[in-house]
């Protein structure tokens, strides 16, 4: 891996130069160990910059025709009753299917739209067992599995890390977080005044949000950014429809994947804990100042607020579950939590990663510029030397992630308020509260942490951003 490490040692070389401004627990040098074993591949569905595709499977999809002897050819398993079990879990990319490929340095690029079966062991160790990497079954599309030869597994696993890469950025990331925020400030700012509660609540997660996302348009995702214009627009264009209220919300998005009960699911564990304490405080809040359902519904700048969020961010999609207007305080604060939190929590889950992750480029390969293996047995060393992009966009991407990761210069962590927005005695004790409280769960986190082989810090409240200022 000679041009990989090449291009990898200016921030290996310099790293505890680079490490007083961006410090991780989960180095480069870890990955790039472990990037090859499948508990580590596993284990990223779950804790990685991406735990929001996985799904527990209770039956297989009808184009990935996985058969017992395929899975478990020894029979100490039968794929049925793993089904029936809870234990057989599922990814599909089936979001990229059909995407246009791009061209880097005059070379065709190739993104698949896999199909990722992971099965959960007695050691609660999530394995992956068949990966599909089109769609459409077919003899030039072998399904691939922990038996067959090094090379053929690892390519596999290679072209689902790529497509993963992809699906992040564009979907889990861009859509969810940073577009998603946009709207909700927006609104605030064109429709609810500086003296209305909901905006002194709401403003300090919106900072420097908007000036992040003009720059991202002009630097990363505009025709001549980092990443390609024709790739974005179709990716946002199909992911959209499945931005729906109950998968922004993370109790419900978890309990419709089934994955209450998974094993170290840090991203689940603390997301919840943090979603909790978000949500105590906003209704302290909000039922501070509406005390029954009839005020919310009397509150024209608050039905300003979630209309317009609705109609432009929404595009007055009624399946989508969000509230055309609010009727109760229980609605308001659940809303008002799923916004904090996406503003907040779920950035930093997605965000704070990406060069942890993806700082030894194999793990995450941004882009691939050979097709995948259609005929088992013709992989190699030197095929997926060929596979992997070029030197120049391997330091490319290597430098926007790091960027991205860093801690900003001003960071100001989550329940921590610069301006004194909330004059009140009552909301001022609220907020005292709602930071001890992130007090005793940061505690909580450091705690597990300490008995964690790979610790899980992207939730600890001392590392959430107030609002997507990167």
């Amino acid at each position: 891996l000679e041009s990989i490490i090449k291009c990898h040692s200016f921030i290996l070389v310099n790293k505890d130069k680079l490490h007083e401004k961006f410090s991780s627990v989960l180095s480069p040098d870890y990955v790039q160990q472990h990037w090859k074993e499948d508990a580590f591949f596993g284990y990223q569905f779950l804790n990685g910059v991406n735990p929001m595709l996985i799904r527990r499977c209770t039956a297989l999809p009808s184009n990935f025709p996985v058969t017992d002897d395929m899975v478990f050819p020894s029979g100490q398993c039968n794929l049925a009753d793993e089904l029936k079990n809870g234990n057989i879990f599922l990814c599909d990319y089936k979001l990229l299917d059909g995407l246009p490929a791009n061209t880097i340095n005059g070379k065709k690029q190739y993104l698949m739209a896999p199909l990722v079966l992971l099965h959960k062991t007695p050691d609660d160790n999530l394995m992956p067992i068949a990966i599909q990497l089109k769609q459409t079954p077919a003899e030039d599309n072998p399904i691939f599995f922990p038996t067959d030869s090094e090379y053929d597994w690892l390519m596999a696993k290679i072209f689902v890390r790529s497509a993963d890469f992809t699906m992040h950025g564009l979907n889990v990331h861009l859509l969810r977080t940073h577009l998603l925020a946009e709207v909700f400030a927006v609104s605030l700012l064109r429709n609810v005044p500086m003296v209305h509660p909901l905006y002194k609540l709401l403003v300090p997660h919106t900072r420097y949000t908007l000036q992040t996302n003009f720059l991202a348009r002009q630097l990363l995702i505009s025709k001549t950014g980092i990443f390609p214009h024709n790739k974005q627009y179709f990716v946002l264009r199909r992911s959209l429809p499945s931005v729906t209220f109950s998968s922004l919300c993370i109790p419900d998005d978890i309990a419709e994947r089934g994955l209450e009960d998974v094993p170290n699911f840090y991203y689940r564990n603390d997301g919840l804990m943090l979603w909790n304490t978000i949500n105590s405080f906003v209704e302290r809040i909000i039922t501070y100042y509406y005390r029954n359902d009839t005020e919310v519904q009397q509150d024209s700048e608050l039905q300003k607020w979630i209309s317009d969020i609705f109609e432009h961010g929404f595009l007055s999609q009624t399946s989508t579950g969000i509230p055309q207007r609010f009727a109760t305080i229980d609605e308001l604060v659940k809303f008002v939590t799923m916004v904090i939190f996406t503003c907040s929590a779920q950035h930093a889950a997605v965000n704070s990663g990406q060069y942890d992750y993806g700082g030894w480029m194999p793990n995450a390969p941004p882009t691939l510029q050979r097709p995948p293996p259609t005929t088992k047995g013709t992989t190699s060393e030197a095929t997926m030397m060929q596979t992997f992009p070029d030197v120049n966009a391997t330091v490319q991407i290597m430098s926007v992630l790091w960027l991205l990761s860093k801690e900003s210069s001003d960071f100001v962590p989550l329940g921590q308020y610069q301006e004194d927005h909330f004059t009140e005695d009552i909301p001022r004790m609220l907020i005292k509260c709602f930071q001890a409280e992130l007090e005793v769960l940061n505690a909580v986190i450091k705690a597990r942490n300490n008995g964690l082989k790979v610790p899980y810090t992207y939730m600890d409240p001392v590392k959430v951003e107030n609002s997507i200022a990167i």
